[in-house]
């Protein structure tokens, strides 16, 4: 098999499709881990999320990074920190305390914290805030080092990999059914095809001749000189929730902050559709050192090291596309994932695992299904291979 895409979700599923004893392929058109897991903060989230779909796929990926933590710890820097949501008003916290009893129940676990509780779990954050509540299965990596160990992992199980390999077509046989990949360095055969290509799986899918409505939202992260343990959990504001699932094209700016294993600490969050553009926005930047400053203040003193960013794979509905896709046998999905993509690649990979070896999945894959975008026309599309093969 093939796997498009050497970021995290890429490596993630090549880890569960070699260690379950396929034969496998990860092929990236740069370098490994060279896209947005290279620019992401590594969270491994499940206080973002509603109940539903994505909130049970954020859980069964929350145990999963647990138990991966457990074996491989320091060499991923995992961190089950938790997470605190703070509330600035009285109307936040009635919010807030709604939310997490919905999550409740879908298996999250919640401890609302009062603003006379809140300096015991963040000594620095500002005064006056009116509570909040803390999220004890968030956790952290480092996700260029995660991503690193999966594909190592993949690779001590017979996986090879191949950075600066694009994909340039689809080989198809005359039923339509993915048969391999053709690259400028040639063909690669494939039983199946996994198209995990991050906020490129538009165009890989539109090579299959199906349409996968994946387009980049830009955020930009500042980082910090290194500091004492100033931090002690992923902090955000209440709006942050609503920013994730918001289908604005605008700028959006909600306070993030947290600290690393490095002693840095790193501030975002922004969101922005326009396209590939990669112009650092110094005003965004300006925008997010303002807001963490107001949450803590002994920011206020602190030097900016470098700011970076990324794009995000965003989809209309805010659900990654997860399993085989109906409309052209042999190829599937792990793509879509927007700023989740870290948190949710060990179910994502675990999930693309059993529907190769043909097992039961975890989870109802139904909302993730590949196809639920297709538009009229794409029936006609689908019908010709887009290479024959020969």
């Amino acid at each position: 098999m093939v796997v498009i895409g050497a970021g995290i979700i890429g490596a993630a599923c090549a880890f569960a499709a070699a260690r379950a004893g396929l034969r496998v392929a990860v092929l990236d058109r740069g370098p490994v881990i060279g896209g947005t897991t290279g620019a992401g903060e590594g969270n491994i989230l499940v206080s973002d999320k509603g109940p539903g779909a994505e909130l049970d796929l954020a859980v069964l990926s929350s145990t999963l990074w647990r138990q991966f933590g457990a074996e491989h710890g320091d060499a991923i820097e995992y961190e089950p920190k938790g997470g605190l949501v703070v509330a600035a008003g009285e109307a936040d916290m009635r919010a807030l305390r709604r939310f997490a009893a919905e999550q409740r129940a879908g298996g999250v676990q919640t401890q609302v914290v009062t603003a006379d509780d809140l300096p015991e779990l963040e000594p620095h954050l500002a005064p006056g805030l009116a509570g909040g509540v803390r999220y004890p299965q968030d956790a952290q990596v480092q996700p260029m080092l995660a991503a690193a160990l999966l594909l190592r992992l993949a690779r001590d199980r017979g996986a090879t990999i191949h950075p600066d390999t694009p994909v340039i077509a689809m080989r198809r046989d005359g039923h339509g059914r993915v048969i391999g990949v053709s690259t400028p360095g040639g063909t690669i055969p494939a039983g199946s095809v996994v198209n995990a290509a991050g906020v490129w799986a538009g165009q890989m899918a539109a090579l299959a001749g199906v349409r996968m409505p994946v387009l980049p939202r830009r955020g930009c992260i500042l980082v910090t000189q290194p500091l004492p343990a100033i931090v002690r959990h992923k902090v955000y504001g209440a709006g942050y929730t609503t920013d994730v699932m918001s289908d604005a094209t605008d700028l959006q700016v909600s306070p993030v902050i947290e600290g690393t294993r490095a002693g840095t600490v790193l501030i975002g969050a922004s969101r922005e559709r326009v396209g590939f553009d990669r112009a650092m926005p110094i005003p965004v930047l300006a925008r997010l050192a303002r807001h963490a400053t107001e949450l803590f203040p002994v920011l206020a003193d602190v030097s900016v090291i470098r700011a970076y960013l990324g794009f995000r794979p965003y989809m209309p509905d805010h659900l990654p596309a997860l399993g085989a896709d109906p409309r052209v046998p042999g190829l599937l999905h792990a793509c879509g994932h927007e700023g989740a993509g870290i948190g949710l690649a060990l179910a994502s990979g675990h999930l693309i695992g059993q529907v190769l070896t043909g097992a039961e999945p975890t989870l109802d894959l139904y909302p993730f299904r590949p196809d639920r975008f297709s538009d009229p026309a794409d029936g006609a599309r689908t019908g010709a291979p887009t290479e024959e093969a020969t």
